[in-house]
């Protein structure tokens, strides 16, 4: 059996195989990242073993049967994040078979999803962002890395992946922006403020030339042994400096990204703005940065209104 993008070992009926590997090969030709691409695997391949035992090969699979599929699914007590991520992974999957001439209409586009979690992202203060920034040491090669690190991923928003996608040219001094590749493989400009480009010029010019073993390497972050740095590296040195500033819980390098475009929210940035900065393909993602919590808002009309 096909297993490029994962580890999955369950055997599947050969109609479903067939279409959950080509299904695979289109996202990989999209430029999906291999987590997702095993994420999709996954969920897919609980969907073909569960119409495989029903005897149903893709093409028979009909809107009533894929609600039969979800309402399991709920029974399980999955959380709602988890069902709809399947739901998704299905869709993908038909619309796939449907583009390809393989089914005459997708069954899984009607499909409800579950409403998510109404829970709002970890965001940090600009004061504990400043403590947290200011308080990374620039006397040491790697402690100037972490610092270009961390200012560059609050100062643009970026995503784990795209951060340590960041190559030394990509970086563009002289027009203070960034060159960034996000999901599928989509390029934006983004603008680096003075703090980070301060922090970028030190690190390229005094400690990056100490970890960069093979000049033909063309990451921006490097690792103690000269390689690109990956996401579980940022997170690990993230936790570190987390610990060093002494900020109360867990700080994920996604919740800098939060914390970017919630400042940039209260600032006065419009939402069509921050999208473009995020690299959202659509703006009902983005439009989770308006959702504030109760207390907020009481503080914003005492502010604001004239008879409050």
């Amino acid at each position: 059996m096909n297993t490029t993008a994962g580890d999955i070992e369950t055997e599947l009926p050969p109609a479903w195989e067939a279409a959950l590997s080509a299904y695979d090969r289109e996202l990989a030709t999209r430029n999906s990242s291999p987590h997702t691409r095993r994420a999709y695997r996954r969920d897919l391949t609980e969907l073909a073993s569960w119409a495989g035992e029903r005897g149903l090969e893709p093409g028979a699979v009909t809107y009533r049967l894929l609600r039969g599929f979800a309402a399991g699914l709920a029974e399980r007590e999955l959380t709602r994040a988890t069902v709809s991520r399947k739901m998704a992974a299905a869709r993908g999957l038909f619309d796939h078979l449907r583009r390809s001439g393989k089914i005459g209409q997708n069954p899984a586009e009607l499909l409800p999803n579950p409403k998510g979690e109404s829970r709002l992202p970890r965001v940090l203060s600009p004061a504990e962002v400043r403590e947290l920034l200011d308080r990374v040491p620039t006397s040491k090669t790697l402690d100037l890395r972490d610092k270009a690190m961390l200012e560059l991923a609050y100062s643009c928003g970026l995503r784990c992946s795209e951060l340590v996608g960041i190559d030394v040219e990509s970086v563009d001094f002289e027009s203070e922006t960034v060159r960034v590749t996000g999901k599928g493989g989509k390029e934006r400009i983004v603008p680096l403020g003075e703090p980070a480009q301060r922090a970028c010029s030190r690190y390229v010019d005094r400690a990056r030339p100490v970890l960069c073993a093979d000049r033909s390497q063309r990451a921006l972050l490097l690792s103690k042994s000269g390689r690109r740095l990956s996401p579980s590296d940022v997170t690990r040195r993230l936790s570190i400096r987390v610990r060093e500033a002494a900020l109360a819980g867990r700080v994920s390098p996604h919740a800098l990204r939060h914390s970017f475009a919630t400042h940039m929210l209260e600032g006065g940035a419009d939402l069509r703005s921050i999208q473009e900065l995020l690299g959202h393909a659509s703006i009902s993602t983005t439009q989770i940065y308006t959702r504030v919590d109760p207390a907020r808002l009481r503080r914003a009309y005492g502010d604001a209104h004239p008879r409050a």
